[in-house]
């Protein structure tokens, strides 16, 4: 795949990875589809991509496989790269508010130890 990346993905320390390896193979399959596109398309379609509202700059990643709803959020640094941060699997209509937290906690740790260095 010759695409040319207008985003780059990064992962947070192992919180996406250790949600991606718990995750069945075939949603794998979607999620790294679905990072692909993200990183190749310039107007990537909210169906796969959503900034949450009220949040300071945190967005969702979504990914669906039959009728499991699976999110991971994410934020952007330096421009044109995303930080993936925690997955989860969505089980209600509303977006579990703790994870909401957790993001903005995991992207507060991340500027707090990139500042470090």
């Amino acid at each position: 795949m010759g695409e040319k990346r207008l985003r780059e993905i990064f992962y947070y320390k192992d919180y996406y990875l250790d949600f991606f390896n718990s995750l069945k193979p075939e949603v794998q399959k979607k999620f790294n589809w679905t990072l692909q596109l993200i990183s190749t398309i310039e107007r990537v379609p909210k169906k796969y991509f959503d900034h949450i509202t009220n949040s300071t700059g945190i967005y969702e990643i979504r990914v669906e496989v039959g009728s499991d709803i699976f999110r991971v959020f994410s934020f952007f640094d330096k421009g044109n790269m995303i930080i993936l941060a925690n997955g989860f699997q969505k089980k209600s209509q509303k977006t579990p508010k703790g994870e909401i937290e957790l993001a903005e906690k995991l992207k507060k740790e991340y500027l707090y130890e990139k500042g470090k260095k």
